[in-house]
């Protein structure tokens, strides 16, 4: 076992979005990504050979899945799961900063 620090973690942007990778392995990945309210983050073209899990950590979010057109509405506590090769993108809907984490298995 071992614990990962934010200080730890890789950071990087993607357009507006604030992303942290804190770990990623040949099984897993796993991260945060941060959304001002108003902001939309980056598109992500989805994982070939894996499923992502978002979770809702703080606010509420709104994430497009560009392949089918349809958007998916997230609070605190919520938890979306994407399968792979679906594009999606993360907007923060609401009024407070919204924080939600990611994690891909196996590593994709």
């Amino acid at each position: 076992m071992r614990v990962i620090h934010q200080s730890d973690a890789q950071f990087f942007m993607d357009g507006p979005e604030v992303c942290r990778q804190y770990i990623a392995t040949e099984k897993i990945t796993f991260g945060t990504s941060t959304l001002l309210p108003g902001q939309t983050g980056g598109t992500d073209p989805g994982h070939k050979e894996g499923h992502e899990i978002f979770f809702c950590s703080r606010g509420c979010v709104a994430v497009y899945n560009e392949k089918n057109d349809t958007y998916y509405e997230m609070e605190e506590g919520d938890i979306l799961l994407i399968e792979e090769g679906e594009p999606h993108r993360i907007s923060n809907i609401g009024t407070k900063t919204a924080v939600v984490a990611w994690s891909c298995a196996p590593h994709a």
